[in-house]
């Protein structure tokens, strides 16, 4: 009973991981929670009055939220420095009350200088964030001069009820968090080892559904790979340990995903694309016949079972169990040992399993330390032998130079601070003739839709999201405030419950975080006693036009067309493909070694940053529906682009250590025309009448055809970067037809 309360509890613990990779968003949420709580409970032990009590939560919120940096000290040199911003915001807020046009000209200088200070990084923004957010405390607080005492008091312990819960009662250090997105990738990992498994024996009617959660897998693991690499610079002892610890996480990835397009190759009557692990919708192959005779498939499933297993389960427990023999055979893949009679396809699968077993085995050297060898058998030996002479090879690697900074109103934070702050300017008029108590709900969302965004079409999807989030949250709000009438700690009970509902789901969906603030004010109201019914509509129209002012200013001041920006961000992606590409083939044909691992990962960055920016034009309310299926295509095509890289990459990587990898110059020149296709992109990108054109021609897999003997030209490994040119080479000429650059065939 114990062993298997234990094993429950490990599931458990692996399915919370999972959904909450390094439990960031639980740690933001019990911060929060746990700041108010503790401010709340100093103030009421004083006999303050529910006034300062709802300013004491409100800023205990905001020095909690506001706080970005990675590392302790840092953070407390930021939340100090918060301290006297908050006090001089508050004070200067009560004093110009009474002066409505100066006081508003101020709140504009204010907002302007909160955004501009966004330049100088986490800290910048954090102090920025903390004297916008205190000055509209005071204005819903109802602030007068004579109570500024009070409010300073009460703004003093909720930095130190801040700084208490963060530093003391939930502390999150770099290397922890590490720990715990290593923990997530081991589970999200083993989650899409178990889809395949399901792949395996999806039938026809079930291949879709399946096929769907295998993008969605992939696309998870993918993420986490990304926040690990986020976290790698603080969270490990040094450049090494972080370089190893990168390129194992990498390793997994790549060979986890190329095992799911060997599994759907297996179910289907040709080489599955890779673009259907990551285009929506995309029609799944054809599964009509069994991966493989009865046998096969068997010892398919029963394999995939166990790379699961050794996926989850501690080192400690593979030590003289069977485990370790499962480890072993499925090793043993890797050097042609033990394959079953089958189809080639289904052989491919199980050499697929072996590899990702190694990349396995790797990540748990990485994070866990060396591991028992008593138990190895030569095709592990040779695995770990391998595995060690890598990592000796990895060095700190030269930094990259530091990007050159815009300037100007060229510089983002600028250009988002003019806007800002003419929307804000609307907002105020606007706002004050609907309501010269309230119109603060007008700026405050015009602040908003601006924060983490940089086009017009992302301003517009944004403040959608909180329009509508703010009507549901409003109807919430009314029955809420029913509920609890004058029951004040009932209240702010269901207050902190909103609150931390709020910081769980705020980077799953803005419309949920909008729903919850919306309703979390209803309460605020009740407990100041100025809730009405009129109120909480009054905030749906602050809301909207708020909303409005926003995406006017983004329309008419210094506009980013979405556009302009994707296009800016697809060149980004293009370049930092090239780069990848042609680093790893020249490695591949005999060249110098270089530091694909950070070019990969600015590759990601860059990909991940256009993802981004195209969710205004492949959001469901689109009503260009064409364009929104381009989006979906193009960007789907660009993760097939760098699936391929980052596997040309990692090959590369291993080519000073693996003893069955030898450079090939006759590589050099496969890349060539692929290369010349990306740069005719990037060049009609840059400029419409640009006479660019991509060239197609005899496709790369005519270099794999055996020569008139039968015999294969190249080795295995060879045969495998050739293939990842050709899907390369083709999702690139895939691009030039969405993106409108014309394709010449070759002259006959």
């Amino acid at each position: 009973m114990k062993a298997a309360g234990g094993s429950a509890r490990t599931r458990l613990r692996d399915r919370v991981a999972a959904s909450d990779p390094g439990l960031l968003r639980l740690t933001a949420g019990l911060r929060t929670v746990g700041a108010i709580a503790l401010t709340l409970g100093v103030l009421a032990a004083f006999g303050v009055d529910v006034k300062h009590l709802v300013a004491g939560a409100m800023v205990a919120m905001v020095a909690t939220f506001a706080i970005r940096e990675k590392e302790p000290v840092p953070q407390a040199v930021t939340l100090a420095l918060g301290l006297p911003v908050a006090l001089a915001s508050v004070s200067l807020s009560t004093v110009l009350t009474s002066r409505v046009v100066l006081g508003d000209a101020f709140f504009v200088v204010l907002i302007f200088c909160a955004v501009f200070v966004r330049r100088f990084g986490d800290r910048g923004t954090a102090l920025g964030l903390i004297g916008f957010q205190v000055y509209f405390v005071s204005l819903f607080v109802g602030a007068k001069v004579s109570g500024l005492p009070g409010l300073w008091a009460a703004i003093a312990v909720a930095f130190a009820s801040s700084a208490v819960v963060r530093f003391g009662v939930v502390p999150a250090t770099p290397a922890r968090i590490l720990r715990l997105l290593r923990q997530a990738f081991r589970a999200r990992l083993a989650q899409l080892i178990a889809t395949q498994i399901e792949l395996l024996d999806a039938g026809p009617d079930a291949i879709d559904k399946t096929l769907e959660r295998l993008r969605d897998g992939t696309a998870r693991l993918h993420e986490t790979a990304l926040l690990i690499q986020s976290r790698l610079e603080e969270g490990t002892p040094d450049a090494s340990t972080a370089r190893l610890v990168q390129r194992r996480i990498a390793d997994a990835e790549i060979a986890a995903e190329r095992l799911g397009l060997l599994l759907l190759t297996a179910r289907s009557a040709e080489r599955a694309d890779t673009l259907t692990l990551h285009l929506p919708g995309a029609p799944a192959p054809s599964v009509g016949h069994s991966p493989a005779p009865g046998e096969a498939t068997e010892r398919l499933r029963r394999d995939l079972t166990a790379l699961r297993v050794l996926v989850l389960r501690p080192p400690a427990e593979a030590r003289g169990t069977a485990l370790s023999h499962l480890r072993n055979r499925l090793l043993g893949y890797r050097d042609e040992e033990n394959l079953p009679e089958a189809t080639a396809a289904v052989q491919d699968v199980f050499r697929g399993i072996g590899e990702t077993a190694r990349a396995v085995m790797g990540l748990r050297i990485a994070l866990d330390g060396p591991q028992d060898e008593s138990d190895d058998s030569p095709a592990t030996a040779r695995s770990r032998e391998e595995l060690d002479a890598e990592d000796a090879a990895i060095d700190a690697g030269e930094e990259a130079a530091p990007p050159q900074e815009q300037t100007g109103l060229r510089r983002p934070t600028t250009r988002a601070a003019v806007q800002v702050a003419v929307g804000s300017s609307l907002a105020i008029v606007g706002g004050e003739f609907l309501s010269t108590q309230r119109w603060y709900w007008a700026v405050l969302t015009c602040w908003i839709v601006f924060i983490n965004t940089a086009s017009t079409g992302e301003i517009l999807v944004k403040g959608y999201r909180r329009l509508l989030g703010t009507v549901l949250g409003v109807v919430a709000g009314i029955v809420l405030a029913g509920l609890v009438g004058n029951h004040t700690w009932t209240a702010f009970g269901l207050v902190l419950v909103l609150i931390f509902a709020m910081f769980y789901t705020a980077p799953l969906s803005y419309t949920l975080l909008s729903f919850f603030v919306t309703a979390m004010l209803g309460l605020l109201y009740t407990l100041l006693h100025t809730y009405s019914m009129s109120v909480l509509l009054l905030r749906v129209e602050e809301t909207a036009l708020g909303a409005a002012c926003g995406i006017v200013a983004a329309a008419l001041v210094l506009p980013i067309r979405t556009h302009r920006r994707t296009n800016e961000l697809l060149g980004t992606v293009l370049e930092r493909l090239t780069e990848v590409t042609e680093g790893a083939v020249d490695q591949l044909s005999g060249g110098p070694a270089a530091d694909l691992l950070d070019k990969a990962r600015e590759l990601d960055q860059a990909l991940g940053d256009l993802r981004g920016a195209t969710q205004p034009l492949t959001h469901p309310i689109t009503p260009l529906r064409a364009r929104r299926d381009t989006a979906q295509y193009v960007v789907a095509l660009l993760e097939t682009c760098a699936y391929h890289a980052r596997s040309l990459a990692a090959t590369a990587e291993l080519l000073p250590t693996h003893p069955s990898i030898a450079a090939d110059p006759r590589l050099r020149g496969a890349v060539r025309r692929t290369v010349r296709n990306i740069e005719a992109i990037t060049a009609r990108l840059a400029d419409d009448d640009a006479g660019t054109e991509v060239e197609t021609g005899p496709s790369i897999a005519s270099l794999l055809e055996p020569d008139a003997a039968g015999v294969p030209r190249y080795g295995r490994i060879t045969g495998r970067v050739l293939r990842h040119l050709e899907r390369l080479d083709e999702a690139v000429v895939g691009l030039a037809r969405p993106l409108g650059v014309p394709v010449r065939a070759p002259q006959r």
